[in-house]
């Protein structure tokens, strides 16, 4: 709605209040900085309110922020699309001991193929990527990535060998995190990580020991948790 309507949001704003009210931080988004910026152009008042975000709230997983570099989105891969440029980030973060928070697809009011090629405004139901989909391309693009060129820097993570944890509904009553090895989170079942919406974070080299600790609780495996922070991030005790 926002980035197919947004000057019908516009319209009547100079001489009337208009709300819009958003998931995470409003300045999150390119599309929200946009409206704020053709606002600005029209001399329409803005007024900025922030909100909580899963970029902070990451947080929750005893990973420290200022850990944390680029954060990447996953979407969802189709037959014939399977993008993996994110990988490369993520692997530019690993090397620098840099944590990545992992934003999953949200699919909301979307189009089919052919009911966009038809002009017929049929939506699909919501679709929310889950971690075990995210789980399943992040391994895929890893042995594609290693694969097809034995040097490539990608070769660096492993499923069997780097750490991450999912997240599900942050902040809330019901909020849930599960750690461990790709491996080992790939292979659980999907009800395993709660409901969504959900995130997840992909662990950096630079790993503290307290970090480990705090994060280990919500290990599949607490011995392997801490066998592979200490062979493969060379964490001390």
């Amino acid at each position: 709605m926002v980035e197919t309507e947004s000057d019908a949001i516009l319209e009547n704003a100079a001489q009337q209040d208009v709300a819009l009210l958003v998931v995470g931080d409003p300045l999150g988004a390119t599309t929200h900085t946009d409206i704020i910026l053709r606002a600005r152009e029209m001399n329409i008042p803005t007024q900025v309110v922030h909100n909580a975000s899963i970029m902070n709230a990451v947080g929750a997983t005893g990973l420290q922020l200022y850990n944390f570099g680029q954060a990447v989105s996953i979407p969802f891969w189709t037959e014939n699309w399977k993008p993996d440029s994110w990988l490369v980030r993520i692997e530019e973060n690993y090397k620098l001991g840099l944590h990545t928070l992992v934003l999953l697809d949200i699919k909301v009011k979307e189009q089919s193929e052919e009911n966009l090629l038809r002009g017929r405004k049929i939506y699909e139901p919501p679709r929310y990527m889950s971690p075990t989909v995210a789980l399943s391309q992040i391994i895929s693009a890893i042995e594609t990535a290693s694969s097809t060129n034995s040097d490539s820097s990608t070769s660096t993570l492993s499923p069997e060998g780097t750490l991450a944890i999912t997240l599900s509904r942050v902040g809330s009553p019901t909020q849930k995190l599960v750690a461990g090895t790709l491996a080992e989170l790939v292979s659980q079942p999907q009800e395993t990580f709660g409901d969504p919406l959900h995130a997840m974070v992909v662990v950096g080299k630079r790993l503290h020991p307290l970090e480990v600790d705090y994060a280990g609780i919500w290990a599949v495996n607490r011995e392997n948790w801490a066998r592979v922070a200490k062979d493969v991030y060379e964490v001390k005790d």
